[in-house]
């Protein structure tokens, strides 16, 4: 049976939107301060574990563009070639950057994917569809990185009137630049 895992980078107050300077914020980039050996390190990780990546549209959208034709490390290497299932009701395929719109009821689909053996699923950002997910008690792990920043307003992991969840935290270690790296398990 394959592990859904959601891995996010937060601010302190909660803020999981335009970590990675994408063009969505005028705060954007915020995280890479602090995207160091060890961090990219732990990322490789967990991409290589996993048979795909799982993301929304608009995460997507951004990642394609930003990333989609970097070719350079061992990280975007593997960002590149790892399958990529995109949620959505608003785009139509074929996609580029090795994704695949996801058809159907995107629950069935990972419910019926993570029932599979093999690798891990991965999980960016994506909220509204991390939301889904909670919903139908498909994640099995959150790997949440908490950034030692306040950014005051943007989009949250779990926004007001969500999805309630009771986790277990699973470890728990903080890096040389103020990260806490926080595992939970449903």
């Amino acid at each position: 049976m394959r592990k859904l895992s959601v891995s996010t980078l937060v601010s302190l107050d909660g803020v999981i939107q335009d970590p990675g300077g994408f063009g969505e914020q005028d705060y954007g980039g915020w995280a890479n301060p602090y995207f160091n050996d060890d961090m990219q390190a732990e990322s490789l990780r967990h991409l290589q574990a996993s048979d795909y990546f799982l993301i929304g549209r608009r995460t997507y959208q951004l990642m394609v563009k930003a990333w989609g034709d970097i070719k350079h490390g061992a990280y975007m290497q593997r960002m590149n070639e790892i399958p990529k299932l995109v949620a959505s009701t608003t785009l139509t395929g074929p996609l580029e950057w090795n994704a695949t719109l996801l058809d159907g009821d995107v629950t069935q689909v990972i419910a019926q994917l993570r029932q599979q053996s093999g690798g891990d699923i991965e999980v960016y950002g994506s909220p509204t569809l991390v939301q889904t997910l909670m919903k139908h008690d498909l994640i099995d792990e959150y790997r949440i990185a908490v950034h030692p920043v306040v950014l005051g307003h943007g989009t949250t992991l779990f926004p007001q009137n969500g999805v309630r969840a009771t986790l277990q935290l699973a470890s728990a270690r903080t890096l040389d630049t103020g990260v806490v790296n926080l595992t939970y398990a449903r």
